[in-house]
């Protein structure tokens, strides 16, 4: 006789696989009394399963929702189904600054059977994220150990390529990552001069974990933090736009970690941009797809409009018909 839980996963699994089944058809399918069913149909509930039934002699039993999050059946290609389409949420920011898609990867990882796990990990040496403009390659294998460094607490000897592309060797005590909309930053104590510090995820070469518990010492807020160390970034150039929306619509079409915002008037927002030069800068603007109008510098104003004559004469703008 198979154990109450196999019992009770293999009770779930029927019950997901069509609309609704009687008692006695699931009895049959389990090998057991129309008595043990309703008992394990309790137990389910009691777990959290919304199980609904329909009385009588033709009435049977359902899924439906229930009051809280209960545990899963996924067979092979249901887990790596949802293993993929977590990886690619959590790179593409697709649910905002939040980290569930990483959270969630990362406890499914912990749990799959050695055969999916290692497809998975055949997959991501295969595909290729191709980043939107500006936005830096990040492997899902280097964004899951910094998760998991700061999901277990402990030190890690960090190897770390700044952007001169000199690399250093700290250790640090993890805490937090951070994902702006185009990059993840990974939140830490630096341990040597006992600071709290940002690091670009995409630029940590190796995490290695020492075997010490993390003292995590007065802990700051993770998204404030990156947003002062971007904020606090000198750029060579910066470009001053004006944009036709209020400061709302302006903090969520250039987000406070890309620009210095200030209101003119009700209906329209001003905002600083830094960048590296102006094609750089260029670029950004036209990827906004808003009207826009630059208040300075010249030179910037200069490439936007040669930019956009070269896109109307590549199109065929002004041809005469």
């Amino acid at each position: 006789m198979i154990s109450t839980s196999a019992r009770l996963l293999r009770l779930v699994s029927l019950l997901s696989t069509r609309p609704a089944w009687t008692c006695r058809e699931l009895a049959g399918q389990m090998t057991v009394t129309d008595r043990t069913v309703r008992r394990d149909i309790a137990r389910l509930r009691e777990l959290g399963y919304g199980i609904e039934s329909d009385p009588g002699p033709w009435g049977g039993y359902r899924l439906s929702g229930g009051t809280r999050m209960p545990p899963l059946i996924l067979d092979d290609q249901e887990a790596l189904a949802v293993a993929v389409a977590l990886r690619e949420a959590a790179l593409s920011g697709v649910l905002g600054t939040d980290q569930a898609a990483l959270s969630a990867l990362l406890k499914l990882q912990q749990v799959l059977p050695p055969r999916i796990a290692d497809r998975l990990a055949e997959m991501d040496a295969t595909f290729v994220h191709t980043p939107r403009p500006e936005e830096p390659q990040i492997s899902p294998g280097m964004l899951l150990e910094l998760a998991a460094a700061c999901r277990h607490g402990e030190r890690t000897r960090l190897s770390y390529r700044d952007h001169a592309g000199k690399t250093t060797v700290r250790d640090i005590d993890p805490y937090r990552l951070v994902h702006t909309g185009s990059r993840w930053y990974f939140v830490a104590r630096d341990v040597a001069r006992d600071q709290w510090r940002t690091f670009r995820a995409d630029r940590v070469v190796r995490a290695q974990p020492t075997g010490h518990v993390a003292e995590l010492i007065d802990p700051p807020d993770p998204a404030l933090l990156v947003s002062r160390s971007i904020a606090g970034v000198v750029y060579p150039l910066y470009v001053t736009v004006r944009l036709a929306h209020p400061m709302d619509q302006a903090l969520r079409l250039i987000p406070p970690t890309i620009g210095t915002h200030r209101p003119d008037g009700p209906d329209a927002t001003v905002v600083e941009i830094g960048g590296n030069d102006a094609d750089q800068l260029t670029t950004y603007l036209l990827s906004l797809g808003t009207t826009l109008r630059i208040l300075s510098p010249d030179h910037v104003r200069e490439t936007l409009l040669r930019r956009t004559r070269d896109l109307l004469k590549d199109n065929g703008g002004g041809r005469p018909r």
